[in-house]
């Protein structure tokens, strides 16, 4: 029997998790393929898991084994419907896997949205993670930033924002990036969500270490933490409710970051703090207000609506702000040629076999991850949800007859396309460490596209960016 071939599109932890499950669980022989649009495997390990979150990022080294195996190729600087159709794929491979992830935000759809200043945070953690896509973020005259959304995207967002930046200097953020954030002077952060603390979706230690900071001062407005139930709570929301009862001091003055707030208020030993953070909840932004960017976002007070809603119930706050970032969620983006829900901003698919819209499978096609059931779970969720699908990849495959091979690689090549391999990745694996090296840290993100496309064309980076090198 042929060794049977796969194709996982999207080396993040959805699509690694499933090779590594591939290679483990086959009982017949496999080879297994690896592509990315990106130079880089990880995926949202590297570019999405926060700089000082150094345990979690730690993963990659354990999902790195996966290419220690001969069974597995990696192919960077490859992108599903401009480099390859699906077509192509399904052609050249017994299985394909979407491992895609859900590369786009939801927005709140207010007025202001747009006005500069006003951005996803997924576009923020992308720049402070060294994503080579990430525009350039300004922090210069921000004094109060908002996050909206109380899930961890959020809760890392407003801890970058806050801590001292010397304490993030060890970290493999790009130099640039903390250059700014060492020049920043943010003194307050909001956090706002729609609901109650007790519905709020972070896990208890991100939260704690956020309140944990030093030198920054805690509140909570819009509800009373004592008087929440939390007889009907689970563990986490339980430890979350109670990690910000303990936590918070009543305000010495006025509310800050408002018309009538003079910033008097102290920590809690009674020195004056070094920033300030609010978490303000059961309301909503209902819009941004400024001359051309952020100055002001106006909030609505917000009471429940039946499950899981909320409705507005017209008592409105105001607070001054340079810099509004929304955490509301994640969607996943249409693939050319694979059927896709764009209500839900999934693949359709019955457990990881990918259907048409009336639920006829389409054989030797399968989702993982964030695509297949939606931007839920932490990255080890991945892990249970790739080895589903990959039970049934396995099923599949032992029933399906054997066909001629057709090789990709080769097709490509062909066209006079070369995707990158894992020997480039590991050249800007070393170039990075080398860096962070020469600055006194483990390692420092290479962020810019052209001296990525160096390091694979010529083993080197350097020298400026030509318009063949923007590759996005």
């Amino acid at each position: 029997m042929n060794p049977r071939r796969v194709a996982i599109v999207g080396a993040g932890p959805s699509g690694l998790f499933a090779a590594q499950a591939l290679l483990a669980r086959a009982p017949f022989e496999v080879g297994i393929d690896i592509f990315d649009r990106l130079p880089s495997p990880f995926g949202l390990l590297r570019y999405g898991v926060a700089p000082d979150h150094a345990s979690i990022k730690a993963i990659a080294t354990v999902l790195a084994r996966v290419f220690d195996d001969p069974r597995v190729r990696f192919f960077g600087l490859v992108e599903l419907g401009r480099d390859v159709t699906v077509a192509e794929l399904t052609a050249s491979y017994d299985a394909v896997v979407y491992a895609a992830g859900a590369s786009e935000d939801r927005r709140m759809e207010i007025p202001g949205e747009t006005l500069l200043g006003s951005h996803s945070a997924r576009e923020f953690v992308a720049w402070y993670s060294g994503h080579p896509d990430a525009s350039p973020q300004s922090l210069r005259g921000v004094r109060t930033a908002v996050t909206v959304g109380v899930g961890n995207v959020a809760i890392d967002v407003a801890r970058v924002l806050l801590k001292p930046a010397g304490d993030l200097a060890a970290t493999d953020m790009p130099q640039a990036v903390l250059d700014e954030l060492r020049a920043a002077q943010i003194q307050d952060v909001w956090v706002i969500g729609r609901r109650g603390p007790e519905h709020a979706s972070f896990t208890t230690p991100e939260l704690r270490e956020l309140l944990a900071l030093p030198g920054v001062a805690v509140d909570v407005q819009g509800v009373e933490l004592a008087s929440i139930d939390d007889a009907d709570l689970d563990r986490r929301t339980k430890a979350n409710v109670a990690a910000l009862l303990e936590s918070t001091t009543p305000p010495a003055g006025p509310r800050p970051g408002t018309h009538d707030g003079d910033g008097s208020d102290s920590g809690q030993d009674g020195a004056r703090p070094r920033a300030r953070l609010h978490f303000l909840f059961w309301h909503r932004p209902v819009r941004i207000v400024g001359a051309g960017q952020v100055e002001h976002v106006v909030c609505e007070r917000t009471a429940p609506a039946g499950p899981g809603r909320v409705e507005g119930v017209g008592d409105l706050v105001t607070i001054d702000a340079q810099l509004v970032l929304r955490a509301i969620g994640y969607r996943g983006i249409p693939i050319p040629g694979v059927p896709f829900d764009a209500e839900t901003g999934r693949i359709f698919n019955q457990d990881g076999r990918v259907t048409d819209p009336d639920g006829t499978v389409h054989p030797g096609e399968y989702a993982v991850g964030w695509i297949k059931r939606g931007p839920i779970g932490v990255i080890g969720t991945n892990k249970a949800d790739a080895g589903q699908t990959v039970g049934l990849i396995l099923d599949d495959l032992a029933a399906a007859p054997e066909r001629e091979e057709r090789d990709l690689i080769a097709l490509l090549a062909a066209r006079g396309f070369s995707p990158s391999t894992l020997a480039d990745w590991r050249r800007i694996d070393t170039a990075e460490l080398a860096r962070g090296e020469a600055g006194g840290r483990e390692r420092a993100k290479i962020e810019a596209w052209h001296e990525l496309l160096d390091l694979v064309r010529t083993g080197r980076a350097g020298g400026p960016p030509s318009v063949a090198d923007q590759r996005v």
